[in-house]
């Protein structure tokens, strides 16, 4: 039996800024996190000086030959603080899994133990020129030297053994993920910042994307994309004096597999055995069960992470997330349909990397989604990466009592 999560909604985040999501952006990618940064704390009521803790996950999602420096194509947590001009008490990036929710975690450990009074989460995402998957290897070594000389590398290759095996062991057909698509890109085609803002797609369209590596098409891959996302996390006690209402953190679990694989080596009973392990940790940080959740907010990289990620966290039995899908489980625009993709997800905005996710769960509980605001939503979820090598965070709008 593990020890009970004692931070259970004594964190909330109250405060948060977004860019536009463009392909490539007109400055560097430091200036927008500085800028985002800076509305993220005035939205917060707060002041540059007040910020006395900083997280990040600073990971640069791409492949191939392209450089990483920071304040150009990542932006780390040391460097955001520097460039504030704030000598910070706490500054820490996740490195483990999940990414995201991990930064929330370290946020929520700082405050909680007192280590900071007011946390910067952010998230930047660069776009570099070129092909983003692009690949000079000329010989590889490890564990990849046994698969790349049969064209096996790269993360398109990854997901598409993956679903290959999910197709085959449940009898799904590759043509029935086109309702993931379209409902990912009808919710994104509604937000002003995203990529694909008044853009829908219809489901022909998807069946026509080209075939990338069986079976993965085109779309079901979320577009790289330039952006950045801060929000402010505090206390409790604290979130009482700020202007927005605010969204308290219930808990968070990550995992990952315990038997030896290739990296890129994705078979489905190690994802199920990781995934549900990570959604009993999280159910019982919360405090509460996938039937208590009014916004999931599943993470949709690639696609068929909405089939896994439904059922790992319980919202559909093993085998059957292709089926609860096509018989209309997450229209959102139904009284009956499960929200998982109503903020955009990664397909229907770029990919912002879990922000989208986060982002959903705060806009709805504060109140503070506007036109697309959902009514009676009181506990959320956000997840980000595979159930097996990611992590997800309970949102709540009620304070510890």
């Amino acid at each position: 039996m593990s020890s009970p999560f004692l931070a259970r909604n004594r964190v909330a985040v109250v405060g948060y800024a977004h860019t536009d999501v463009v392909k490539h952006a007109d400055r560097s990618l430091g200036i927008l996190a500085l800028e985002t940064a800076k509305q993220a704390i005035a939205d917060a009521g707060l002041r540059t000086d007040q910020i006395d803790g900083f997280t990040s996950s600073a990971l640069f999602p791409s492949a191939g030959n392209h450089a990483v420096e920071d304040g150009i194509s990542t932006v780390s947590s040391a460097w955001l603080a520097q460039h504030l001009g704030v000598n910070p008490r706490f500054a820490s990036g996740f490195q483990g899994h999940g990414q995201l929710p991990g930064s929330v975690a370290l946020a929520v450990n700082a405050i909680a133990s007192g280590g900071a009074d007011y946390v910067l989460v952010h998230r930047a995402l660069h776009n570099p020129p070129g092909s983003y998957h692009g690949n000079p290897m000329q010989h590889a070594v490890g564990a990849m030297q046994w698969t790349v000389p049969q064209g096996y590398f790269g993360p398109l290759a990854m997901i598409g053994l993956t679903y290959n095996e999910y197709l085959q062991r449940f009898g799904a057909s590759p043509d029935a993920m086109a309702t993931v698509l379209v409902e990912a890109r009808k919710n994104g085609a509604r937000i002003p910042w995203s990529y694909w803002h008044d853009r829908p797609l219809a489901r022909q369209d998807y069946l026509d994307s080209p075939v990338l590596v069986e079976p993965i098409r085109r779309l079901d891959c979320d577009i790289p994309v330039d952006g950045v996302a801060a929000f402010v996390l505090t206390s409790a006690e604290r979130a009482r004096d700020l202007p927005h209402r605010p969204v308290y953190i219930s808990g968070y679990a990550s995992g990952s597999p315990t038997r030896p694989r290739s990296p890129l080596h994705w078979p489905l009973d190690d994802l199920y055995e990781t995934g549900a392990e990570t959604a009993r940790r999280l159910w019982e940080a919360a405090g509460v069960g996938p039937g208590d959740i009014d916004l999931p907010q599943l993470y949709d990289g690639f696609s068929p992470f909405v089939y896994l990620w439904l059922e790992v966290l319980g919202f559909c039995p093993v085998g059957e997330a292709h089926l609860f899908v096509q018989n209309g489980g997450i229209d959102s625009d139904s009284p009956t349909g499960l929200p998982v993709l109503s903020g955009g997800g990664a397909l229907g905005n770029g990919r912002m990397h879990g922000v989208p996710q986060m982002l959903e769960c705060y806009l709805q509980l504060s109140n503070r989604a506007g036109q697309r605001q959902r009514e009676g939503a009181s506990i959320a979820l956000a997840c980000h990466s595979s159930p097996h090598l990611g992590g997800a965070v309970v949102y709540s709008t009620t304070a510890f009592s």
